[in-house]
């Protein structure tokens, strides 16, 4: 048996990017640190991307956002991570289907301390009830809400820009850890196939040499495409994640087949 793991990608992470500033105790006790998932996919997305645009790592600077039922960003500088957006469980991060990303702590230690739920029920609500079902109201599902929100739903609209807002401040925020970057790669089931909020989370990104090509955005569902302008500074790029073949070498590899 081979076990591929998800969390590898970072395992290699800066010390000040993985650690909690919580006290001591708590940290070392517990193995408490940020992780960082997604690893598989963002791992595919970058190597496929220095493969279809026939560049070395060398010091490229990458963004990968995986948007699906799961949703994270990663830094990456040199084919290495820099900073995940997920950290000690998936529930760091963006908004996602059914999880709510970034959360003030306090609000948790609020609800239980008014005894408004249980741990079960904490959990289950920040796993299986928030994100954009939370926000809704009505739904998890990207095109469902699309749908909603282009008949004036308040609840689909809300939840779509909150989504978008957090990308792009996410994305922003990686801009500034790399130092700018050179290339953006969209993955994931929404980040492959909803082209109306990659454009959306693209809009007036000029100033970072973000330049999004209409047409070929549009064009993109489902298939590798390059989606920026010719001559943009800042090349954006849709590559569908292929996890498992990722697996399939790693297990090749470990077992010495070649």
């Amino acid at each position: 048996m081979v076990a591929v793991f998800d969390t590898a990608f970072f395992q290699g992470l800066p010390d000040y990017v993985r650690a909690y500033a919580l006290p001591a105790e708590w940290t070392q006790a517990h193995g408490i640190r940020r992780y960082g998932f997604h690893g598989l996919a963002h791992r595919y997305m970058v190597e496929r991307y220095y493969s279809v645009s026939g560049v070395a790592p060398g010091s490229r600077r990458v963004i990968s956002i995986q948007l699906g039922h799961g949703c994270s960003v990663a830094a990456i500088r040199g084919g290495c991570p820099m900073e995940p957006s997920m950290g000690f469980t998936p529930l760091e991060g963006l908004i996602m289907a059914t999880r709510p990303g970034d959360v003030d702590a306090g609000v948790v230690l609020n609800l239980i301390e008014r005894g408004a739920v249980t741990v079960r029920e904490l959990s289950d609500g920040l796993n299986h009830r928030a994100g954009l079902l939370g926000l809704s109201g009505v739904s998890a599902d990207m095109q469902t809400l699309l749908a909603l929100e282009a008949q004036g739903h308040a609840g689909a609209k809300l939840a779509m820009q909150a989504f978008c807002h957090r990308a792009r401040k996410y994305l922003s925020a990686y801009l500034a850890v790399l130092g700018g970057a050179n290339a953006i790669v969209f993955g994931g089931g929404i980040g492959e196939r909803a082209a109306d909020i990659r454009a959306r989370i693209c809009a007036d990104m000029e100033w970072c040499g973000l330049a999004l090509s209409t047409r070929a955005n549009q064009a993109a569902v489902g298939v590798e495409a390059r989606i920026s302008k010719t001559g943009s500074r800042l090349t954006v790029d849709v590559i569908p994640v292929d996890e498992e073949t990722l697996i399939a070498q790693d297990t090749l590899t470990v077992l010495g087949v070649e």
